[in-house]
C-alpha cells in the first residue's frame, strides 16, 4: 500500500511541482528551447540569476557590458538562427536600457523575448528605488507586452510571449515579472502556447487574388520583383527563386531582404533605396507591374511617394494586413505568409523570359559600374575606399560569410558590394538606423552560428557607442572578426553636410582613441592598416584566424557614398555623384 502511495505522488509530481516563480521563468525558457541569453543582473531580477547559477548546463547566460549590447546580441542571434532571442535585465534603468533594442526588432520584426525584474508588487507607483513603468515604456515599440505580480501566471505568460514573439510576423515582446513573484511558491506546470483570442498571425489569402496576380503578371510587358526581409522570415528563399526563375523577372531587394537570393543570380539586379543601385531604383518608374513580396515599402525605398511607381500596376504579397496600402496603393494584395503564396502562386504563372527588359538594368549597370563601383572597389585614387576592403572580404570568404553592419556609409558600402552565397547572411539594422548595433550583434550571431564566419563591419562612430562589448567577446571566446572603417568622420552626417549644407561639418568630426590599443587591452588581436599594399593581407590574416580579430582601416576622410536618393526626391532622381 504504501508502495502504491509513492507511485502516485511520483506521478502527481510529473503533473505539477511546487517551485519558485523565478525557477518557472528559467523551466519556461527550458521548454522553450532556450539554449542562450543574453543579460545583466541586478537587484529586482537576483532570484532569476540565482536560478540560472542552478541550471547552467541547460542554459548559458551571456554576460553582456551593457543591456542595449543584451538586445542586439539576442538580436544577432534570432536573424541568423531565425529562432527567438532572449534577453534579461533588472527594473529601473536596466529595463529601459532595452529600449533602443526592442524599438529596433520591432522595425526590423526581429522574434525577440525580453524579460525584466520589477519591484515588488506593494511597491508598485510608490517611486521605490529603480523603479520604472518598463511596461508603459515599451508598449509603443513591442507586439506585446505585460506585467506579472503572482508566481501563478508566469508560465502563461512567457508560453504566450514565445507564441506572439515567433508567430506571424515577428516581433519583440516584454514580460516585467515583480521581485515577490519571482521568490513566490506555486504549483508548476508549463504549456507552449498554441494561439491567443483576437490574435491571427497568418491571415486568409483572400480567394482569387492568386489568380489576379498571375493574370498581371503573365500579361506584364516588364515587371519588376522588389523583395524584403519577410521572405527571409517565411523562409521562402526557394519559392521566390522558383517564381523568378520561371516567370523570368528581374528581382532586387531592401537591405533586410539581402541574401535571399545570391548575389550572383542572373536575375538579381541589385539594392533598392536610398544608396541602392542605380537600375532598380531608376526601372522603378518605368516597369508595368511591381510585385512587391514582404516588405513594407519604407521611404528608404520609395522616396517621394507621389513620383513613385505611378506607371505600374502593383501587387503586393504581404503577412501583416497593416502594411497593405499603408504607403503604396496596391491594386491586388495577396495576404497570407510568403511561403505558401508564392508556393500557390508558381502553377499559376507563365513560363517566361523579358530579355529586353531584363538588358536595360544590364545597361544601367555598366554606367553604374563606370561610374561609381569601379572606382569603390579598384580605386586608382591614393586613399583607402570602404568598398575595396569589402571586395577583400569577399575574396577571403568567398561570399561564404555573415556581414554584420553597424549604421552609416559602411552600411550602405557593405550592402552594396558583399557576396551573399546562402540566406540570413546581411545582419543589419534597417528601420530604426541604430548605431552600436554592429558588435553585439556579431556576438549573437557568431553564437547563433559558431560554424559560420562572421564579420562585424562598423564605422569609427557606432563602434564606440557600444565598444564594451569587446569585453563580451574577450569573456565568451567569440571568434568575432572585427572591422572598423575609420574616416575619422561621422560619415553619412558629414555626407549631407557635404551636399546639402555648404559643407558646414557641424559635430561631426572624430577625434579617436587608439583602437589597436583597446582592442588589445582586451586580450583582442589587431592590426592597423593605412595602405592600400597592406590590405589584402591583413584581410587574410583576419578571416585565417581561428579568433577574435580586430582590424581598423583607415580609409578616405570625405568619401561619399553614391548613387544616392536625395531625401523626398523620386526614385528617378537618383544622382550618380
Amino acid at each position: 500500500m504504501e508502495t502504491q502511495t509513492i507511485t502516485n505522488t511520483e506521478t502527481a509530481k510529473k503533473v505539477t511541482e511546487r517551485i519558485s516563480g523565478s525557477e518557472a521563468i528559467v523551466r519556461c525558457l527550458i521548454a522553450e528551447d532556450v539554449k542562450i541569453i543574453y543579460g545583466y543582473p541586478g537587484g529586482a531580477i537576483m532570484p532569476v540569476y540565482d536560478e540560472l547559477y542552478k541550471y547552467q548546463d541547460k542554459i548559458h547566460h551571456v554576460l553582456t557590458r551593457h543591456e542595449q549590447g543584451a538586445t542586439h546580441s539576442a538580436q544577432g542571434f534570432a536573424r541568423i538562427s531565425g529562432k527567438v532571442g532572449v534577453a534579461i535585465a533588472t527594473s529601473g534603468p536596466g529595463a529601459t536600457n532595452l529600449i533602443t533594442g526592442i524599438a529596433d526588432a520591432q522595425i526590423d520584426s526581429t522574434p525577440m523575448v525580453c524579460i525584466t525584474g520589477q519591484v515588488p508588487s506593494h511597491l508598485l507607483g510608490s517611486d521605490a528605488f529603480q523603479e520604472t513603468d518598463i511596461v508603459g515604456i515599451s508598449t509603443p515599440v513591442t507586439k506585446w507586452n505585460c506585467q506579472v505580480t503572482k508566481a501563478a501566471d508566469i508560465p502563461a505568460a512567457l508560453a504566450k510571449a514565445f507564441y506572439i514573439a515567433k508567430s506571424g510576423r515577428p516581433g519583440p515582446v516584454l514580460v516585467d515579472i515583480t521581485k515577490d513573484a519571482q521568490f513566490e511558491e506555486f504549483d508548476f506546470v508549463y504549456e507552449k502556447c498554441t494561439k491567443v483570442r483576437s490574435y491571427f498571425p497568418i491571415p486568409k489569402t483572400v480567394e482569387g487574388t492568386l489568380e489576379a496576380a498571375a493574370k498581371i503578371i503573365n500579361e506584364a510587358k516588364k515587371p519588376f520583383i522588389i523583395w524584403g526581409q519577410g521572405v527571409i522570415l517565411s523562409e521562402a528563399e526557394k519559392e521566390l527563386i522558383a517564381v523568378v526563375e520561371k516567370a523570368g523577372i528581374p528581382a532586387a531587394w531592401t537591405i533586410l531582404g539581402a541574401s535571399a537570393i545570391p548575389t550572383t543570380h542572373p536575375l538579381n539586379v541589385g539594392m533598392l533605396g536610398m544608396h541602392g543601385n542605380y537600375a532598380p531604383n531608376k526601372l522603378t518608374n518605368e516597369c508595368d507591374v511591381l510585385i512587391a513580396i514582404g516588405m513594407r515599402f519604407d521611404d528608404r525605398v520609395t522616396g517621394d511617394l507621389n513620383k513613385y511607381a505611378k506607371q505600374a500596376k502593383v501587387i503586393h504579397f504581404e503577412i501583416d494586413p497593416a502594411e497593405i496600402d499603408k504607403n503604396v496603393k496596391t491594386d491586388v494584395a495577396v495576404l497570407g505568409d510568403a511561403k505558401a503564396t508564392l508556393a500557390a502562386l508558381l502553377p499559376l504563372l507563365n513560363a517566361n523570359s523579358h530579355t529586353e527588359w531584363h538588358q536595360e538594368f544590364k545597361d544601367l549597370y555598366e554606367i553604374e559600374y563606370n561610374k561609381v563601383i569601379k572606382n569603390d572597389i579598384h580605386p586608382t585614387k591614393e586613399g583607402l575606399t570602404m568598398g575595396e576592403v569589402i571586395h577583400q572580404i569577399n575574396i577571403q570568404s568567398k561570399g561564404e560569410a555573415a556581414i554584420v553592419t553597424d549604421v552609416g556609409q559602411h552600411q550602405m558600402i557593405a550592402c552594396r558590394y558583399a557576396d551573399f552565397n546562402k540566406t540570413k547572411s546581411n545582419i543589419t539594422s534597417g528601420g530604426l538606423g541604430t548605431m552600436g548595433f554592429g558588435l553585439p550583434a556579431a556576438i549573437g550571431a557568431k553564437m547563433a552560428a559558431p560554424e559560420r564566419e562572421v564579420v562585424s563591419i562598423s564605422g569609427d562612430g557606432g563602434y564606440q557607442m557600444t565598444i564594451q562589448e569587446l569585453g563580451t567577446i574577450f569573456q565568451q571566446k567569440a571568434a568575432v572578426k572585427i572591422v572598423v572603417l575609420n574616416n575619422e568622420f561621422l560619415g553619412m552626417v558629414r555626407q549631407w553636410q557635404q551636399l546639402f549644407f555648404d559643407k558646414r561639418y557641424a559635430s561631426t568630426e572624430m577625434i579617436n582613441p587608439n583602437f589597436v590599443a583597446i582592442a588589445e587591452g582586451y586580450y583582442i588581436k589587431a592590426k592597423k592598416v593605412t595602405k592600400r599594399e597592406e590590405l589584402a593581407d591583413a584581410v587574410k590574416e583576419m578571416m585565417e584566424s581561428k579568433e577574435a580579430y580586430f582590424l581598423e582601416v583607415c580609409v578616405e576622410k570625405e568619401g561619399n557614398v553614391f548613387p544616392m536618393v536625395p531625401s523626398g526626391a523620386s526614385v528617378s532622381d537618383i544622382r550618380l555623384e
